[in-house]
């Protein structure tokens, strides 16, 4: 199966309303889209959504790699040597794991598909199905319960919560939306860095009858001594997203005191699916739970993080909304959603097809 063509291009999305998190406020989306073709008729397909205020990459730098890398490392390769061209593709763009992981997802599309499977049957199911949590921006108390009851009134069982910018206002909005949806829908916080570690302190004290399902990166992400002067009940409850970017740190915080119970991989941020197993497979052996999350996201990298959460057996939790908030998209298939929960479809690689 010999690649023919490799190319890139930049797609733009508007979101269906803006949103605001701990440090921006988003309004609109880019993905840089890779699309791979053989000499047997078949293609793949990759998406990068970078994240500059995470990984340094911009767009510019995503495309960048890709102008001097994507043809000259894939044209006229036999795209059955797939650990040798992900490995090319880790020494030829370790600063871009973006352009990484567009790259690395349409390969897995492509060889999924010369297999005729599914993508997640190349490794073995480890789940049929998980919830997805939907995410809520920072807003008033007001409009964030609102935004809280319309999802729920759409069948998402799960409300993730922006907060960071001012503890009084994220208490209060937590109370409230806690009182408006009621226990049975399960609540998780993403404080994106927002909180000093005596703010935190306060935070836990404060949210103790609110059943809060974990915590989000509540410090800076260089502060992971920060997190280990927290209690073992503490730190398990606690997710790794910004601190967590490669394999290498997922290995330092499996050592014991772990600063964090539950990693957040993300393919944009550690450069694809091949390196994301990796941190899945260290998580497994070192006890810590899973969560495939993700930007706002073209259904091709979602559907690419889904497949790998469904494979992974340390997956507890999916975060994987990003294609939701997009007005439109290149795409259709990839996943199946139903009353919050999310599944592949069947189809051969990706299970995506462009519009």
């Amino acid at each position: 199966m010999k690649i023919t063509r490799a190319e890139h291009w930049t797609e733009r999305f508007q979101l269906k309303q803006p949103y605001t998190i701990a440090y921006e406020t988003i309004t609109a989306a880019a993905s840089q889209i890779v699309r791979i073709d053989t000499d047997v008729g078949l293609f793949g397909l990759g998406a990068a959504s970078p994240a500059p205020d995470v990984t340094g990459e911009t767009l510019a730098d995503t495309r960048s790699a890709l102008d001097d890398h994507l043809a000259r490392l894939l044209t006229g390769q036999d795209a059955r040597r797939l650990n040798v061209l992900l490995r090319g593709l880790q020494q030829a763009m370790p600063a871009t794991p973006a352009a990484r992981a567009a790259v690395d997802m349409a390969l897995y599309d492509l060889t999924a598909k010369g297999l005729d499977i599914p993508l997640v049957d190349l490794w073995g199911r480890a789940h049929r199905s998980l919830p997805t949590s939907i995410t809520l921006g920072i807003a008033s108390p007001e409009e964030a319960v609102a935004a809280a009851r319309a999802w729920v009134d759409q069948g998402f069982r799960i409300l993730k919560i922006k907060l960071g910018k001012s503890l009084a206002e994220d208490l209060e909005r937590l109370r409230r939306i806690r009182a408006q949806v009621g226990r049975q829908i399960a609540l998780r916080v993403d404080i994106n860095q927002g909180y000093s570690i005596g703010q935190f302190k306060e935070f836990m004290q404060h949210t103790q009858t609110l059943d809060l399902e974990f915590i989000e990166q509540p410090l800076a992400a260089a502060d992971v001594d920060g997190m280990r002067r927290f209690s073992a009940q503490v730190r398990r409850r606690t997710v790794a997203d910004e601190s967590l970017i490669t394999p290498a740190d997922a290995l330092a915080y499996s050592c014991e005191p772990q600063p964090f119970g539950i990693y957040n991989i993300k393919l944009m941020k550690c450069g694809g699916i091949h390196p994301a197993l990796q941190i899945a497979a260290i998580a497994d052996s070192a006890g810590i739970d899973l969560m495939w999350g993700c930007n706002d996201e073209s259904i091709i990298s979602i559907s690419a993080a889904l497949h790998a959460a469904l494979a992974s057996p340390a997956t507890r939790y999916l975060d994987l909304d990003g294609s939701l908030d997009l007005v439109g998209d290149l795409v259709t298939g990839g996943f199946v959603l139903n009353d919050g929960q999310l599944s592949v479809t069947g189809a051969p690689g990706l299970g995506v097809a462009l519009i």
